[in-house]
């Protein structure tokens, strides 16, 4: 998976990978170290080793039906960071909106959002490109799951 990221977002300055944690750790950093860049995950959780001075976005998990405060420390985040979003999964879109809130806070530069898996069902394409969020590139593209099976779209990207 890191190697295809860092293919698809060759043609981009990438200097940093940002992801949201848990699920989307693993796939971030296989795109960080095939782009030999470093990678920083978005904290849904306060901790005691993060420091107050944090960028901060609100994101709604559909899933869970609740909102969660994601965090990075500034110090990891800045104005000349160009950053790749990796996430697991693009279902509604808030994860993306969420990371894309937190690179705006720090000034840094936004290059694309590669995803894993699409629910090309559901609204989340559609809601990040009509939040101005473009080049977004996804391996796998479900259709639909119908009677216990997955069919996925002919095209992934």
């Amino acid at each position: 998976m890191g190697d295809e990221f860092a293919r698809l977002f060759s043609d981009q300055t990438v200097t940093k990978v940002l992801t949201v944690e848990a699920s989307g750790i693993a796939p971030a950093v296989m795109a960080g170290l095939a782009l030999n860049v470093p990678v920083v995950f978005a904290r849904k959780s306060e901790s005691r080793i993060l420091n107050s001075d944090v960028y901060t976005a609100d994101v709604y998990s559909y899933t869970k039906q609740s909102t969660k405060v994601i965090r990075i420390d500034k110090r990891f985040l800045t104005k000349e960071d160009n950053v790749l979003l990796i996430d697991d999964f693009l279902a509604n879109g808030q994860a993306l909106l969420g990371l894309k809130k937190l690179a705006d806070d720090a000034g840094a530069s936004f290059v694309g959002a590669g995803i894993v898996s699409e629910k090309a069902f559901q609204p989340g394409r559609q809601n990040v490109l009509d939040a101005g969020l473009t080049n977004i590139k996804s391996l796998a593209r479900i259709a639909s799951f119908e009677n216990g099976q997955v069919f996925f779209q002919q095209t992934n990207v």
